[in-house]
């Protein structure tokens, strides 16, 4: 998912957070994707233009890159677009591209989760759920009568979620502001 404003990190829109360099240089969005990429078959980028520059980098690295002409109506629009792109027996590991500290083993825990029965599996730690979250075929549905900016939060709230613990504060870190750039974890909250 890397089809959003960031306007929380640049108001005036004028930097792409998405291509912001961490301190090893790489881009934020990029990071991302080489963990999913690890770990994953197939990684889907769902980006706002295709042509930009996000989506060209994305797609050099070996992403298969939508563009999501609805992405300014919210979290959900990009995430049916992307499901979109999947076989409807498939599951889902729904990722964001502003989480580049995500650990490949927290990927695996919860791609092997749903592989064995769970039908939506999200990574704990230390009590604090966080992201990605994987979702088995039988929510493919649901998600995709999604609206709105929350994402699937309401199928969190209201179907069973197999807590994964992890060791990984990167399920709880994401990037907000130039300050989260850097690599001492500060206290941010789960998109």
């Amino acid at each position: 998912m890397a089809a959003g404003q960031g306007t929380r990190f640049d108001p005036s829109g004028r930097r792409d957070k998405l291509l912001q360099p961490l301190e090893d240089g790489s881009p934020v969005a990029l990071a991302s994707a080489r963990t999913l990429l690890a770990v994953l078959p197939d990684v889907i980028a769902v980006v706002r233009d295709p042509n930009s520059p996000l989506g060209l980098q994305l797609a050099s690295l070996g992403c298969r890159v939508l563009g999501c002409p609805d992405a300014h109506q919210g979290m959900a629009a990009s995430l049916v677009c992307g499901l979109h792109a999947i076989p409807e027996n498939a599951g889902a590991l729904i990722a964001l591209a502003d989480m580049p500290f995500v650990r490949p083993s927290t990927l695996q825990a919860l791609v092997d989760a749903v592989t064995q029965g769970a039908d939506i599996a999200a990574p704990v730690l230390n009590g604090q759920r966080g992201n990605p979250v994987a979702f088995s075929a039988w929510h493919r549905q649901r998600l995709l009568s999604l609206t709105g900016d929350q994402g699937a939060r309401a199928l969190l709230r209201h179907y069973p979620v197999q807590a994964i613990e992890v060791d990984d504060p990167g399920i709880i870190r994401d990037i907000d502001s130039p300050a989260d750039l850097i690599s001492t974890p500060t206290t941010n909250q789960p998109s």
